[in-house]
């Protein structure tokens, strides 16, 4: 049987197809989240199926997770992220105890059990500060690629102050160090620990080990290194951390939980 999940998030939209039988993902993809997000995925979700020469008819079962979920009619249901983000993490990692998730536009710790389920979270989606949305910021303002801002902070000895916890004001610091001549490497140093400080604040003294970290800061090199020095704890990448969501989701159309 194949399935799929879809991770409307709010920046950008995954889609996993998964093969029930074959216990595999058959595919993967990624776009930019937009104005017509249900066209956009569905688009995408069309385009996946295609290159493995399946048709819509062929995926017995979708499920729909992020912030866009309520938005894709063409799902057979929608789940919540903190539930998909947890069932792809078990997949990968059965053993892990705390997932930390950061976003485009929010971020989470989530708590885990033994057997892999959601014993408790927190969820920071109040200001864009600590998340992707904040890098992207941080990139366009120095002039650099989102991509190149761990080499950048790997480049600082020493790194800047940033005590702002709004982006908005976090900007203004930017700027201000600019001003004073402070180096882009010192900075972008400066913004991830603040952001790896953030999180650490969130989860204060119960980051139960492993630590999964998950969601499209990820993606930025070194920021798991910085998460666990914060920490104090080893910190695992998950494979692919940015489709864990929608991972989740396929998953959990293949084998929907039972109620009551």
């Amino acid at each position: 049987m194949k399935v799929a999940g879809i991770d409307a998030g709010s920046r950008t939209i995954k889609v996993v197809l998964y093969d029930t039988e074959k216990r595999c993902v058959l595919a993967r993809g990624i776009c930019d989240q937009g104005v017509r997000q249900e066209k956009l995925a569905e688009d995408l979700f069309r385009r996946l199926a295609a290159e493995q020469g399946l048709e819509r008819g062929h995926i017995r079962r979708t499920v729909a997770t992020g912030y866009g979920r309520a938005a894709l009619s063409f799902a057979d249901e929608a789940i919540t992220e903190i539930t998909c983000h947890a069932r792809g993490v078990r997949e990968q990692a059965p053993e892990a105890r705390t997932i930390i998730d950061i976003g485009g536009q929010d971020s989470k710790a989530i708590w885990l059990d033994a057997r892999g389920g959601v014993r408790d979270f927190s969820m920071n989606d109040r200001c864009a500060a600590g998340t992707g949305r904040f890098l992207e910021v941080l990139a366009a303002r120095l002039g650099m690629p989102v991509h190149g801002l761990g080499p950048a902070a790997a480049a600082s000895r020493k790194p800047a102050t940033i005590n702002s916890t709004c982006v908005v004001f976090a900007e203004s610091e930017i700027v201000g160090l600019l001003a004073s001549n402070a180096s882009p490497s010192a900075i972008v140093a400066g913004v991830l620990r603040a952001i790896a400080a953030r999180m650490a604040a969130m989860i204060g003294r119960r980051a139960a080990e492993p630590v999964l970290f998950t969601g499209g800061v990820a993606l930025v090199p070194g920021m798991d290194g910085i998460l666990a020095a914060t920490l104090g704890c080893p910190v695992r990448l998950a494979d692919g951390p940015e489709y864990t969501g929608a991972l989740g989701a396929a998953l959990l159309a293949a084998a929907p939980p039972v109620s009551g």
